[in-house]
């Protein structure tokens, strides 16, 4: 029996192990890949404080999986400091290709992109990075406590700083609510939470970090109408005086920006406010024929 039992467990246990080597394998193959996004060798700095100012010039790019599609066809878009700027268009237009640019995921194939003046090649990663933060549609937390998904951004931020970005986000008030309270462990992706109570995280994280550019992916689109009530308003308080960029869908979340920039197949086919573009007819004009008609039909 002892024989057996133990033929029975080594058996087990050399399955295990040839598991492990194929991943170990693997693993050491991702560690060899050289990143094709590399930092300068003289990197130059952004001011101090950074103003937020943001600026595409003539950019055009295509993805590796797609070399002869273009994501982005000579693209022209400055940004000032301080000023909300609402990108509009339909999918595929090349709205989420804007942010992972300037977030410096890819570089373009030809034209430049510049924050406060200095193109992002130039920089640091991190001091690029450092400069902004992004708010999802689908916010990523991990398995840990409420107090370190916040904090991830900045991990030497303080309990006091901490609670107060969890405050100025409208989520200190079901954060307490919580078993242990910011102790709380939040299971994987922040499965104890929902949807709306996952965004305000997200956006006391971006508090924390006090970017002076701050991107929003339709970070209110799947939410209901009191969730989304909820989080507009830590939205509020989370753009104010600094430069905001926002890619939205329901053309009713962007009527309040300074700019509407309206994109198709990679351009930009026209810039104004919401009355404004309306009037001109075009592209933005049926888009919110199309919702709003939609919208009030339903009602």
């Amino acid at each position: 029996m002892l024989v057996a039992s133990s033929g029975g467990a080594i058996s087990e246990t050399i399955g295990d192990l040839q598991r492990a080597s194929g991943a170990a394998e693997r693993l050491a193959e991702l560690r060899e890949e050289r990143p094709i996004i590399i930092e300068a060798a003289n990197p130059k700095s952004l001011p101090k404080p950074a103003q937020g100012a943001v600026a595409f010039d003539e950019v055009s790019f295509s993805y590796p999986t797609r070399p002869d599609s273009l994501a982005l066809d000579r693209f022209d878009l400055s940004v000032a400091p301080g000023e909300t700027v609402a990108i509009v268009g339909p999918s595929g237009a090349g709205k989420t290709t804007v942010f992972g640019l300037l977030l410096r995921f890819y570089d373009p194939q030809t034209g430049a992109i510049r924050v406060d003046g200095v193109d992002i090649r130039d920089l640091r990663l991190a001091d690029l990075r450092r400069a902004l933060a992004i708010v999802p549609q689908e916010p990523v937390l991990f398995t840990a406590t409420v107090a370190d998904n916040i904090r991830y951004g900045r991990p030497d931020a303080t309990d006091a700083e901490v609670r107060s970005a969890a405050e100025a986000a409208s989520a200190l008030t079901f954060v307490e609510a919580l078993p242990q309270g910011f102790a709380t462990d939040l299971g994987a992706r922040g499965v104890r939470l929902s949807g709306g109570q996952r965004q305000r995280i997200a956006i006391a994280r971006a508090l924390l970090c006090d970017p002076a550019i701050l991107l929003l992916d339709e970070a209110t689109s799947a939410l209901d109408a009191e969730s989304e009530l909820a989080v507009q308003q830590a939205l509020d308080r989370l753009m104010h005086k600094r430069t905001t960029l926002v890619i939205a869908h329901r053309l009713a979340t962007v009527q309040k920006a300074d700019r509407i920039v309206v994109v198709d197949q990679g351009r930009v086919i026209d810039v104004g406010r919401h009355a404004d573009l309306v009037r001109r007819g075009g592209l933005y004009a049926r888009l919110a024929e199309l919702q709003f008609n939609l919208s009030a039909a339903a009602s």
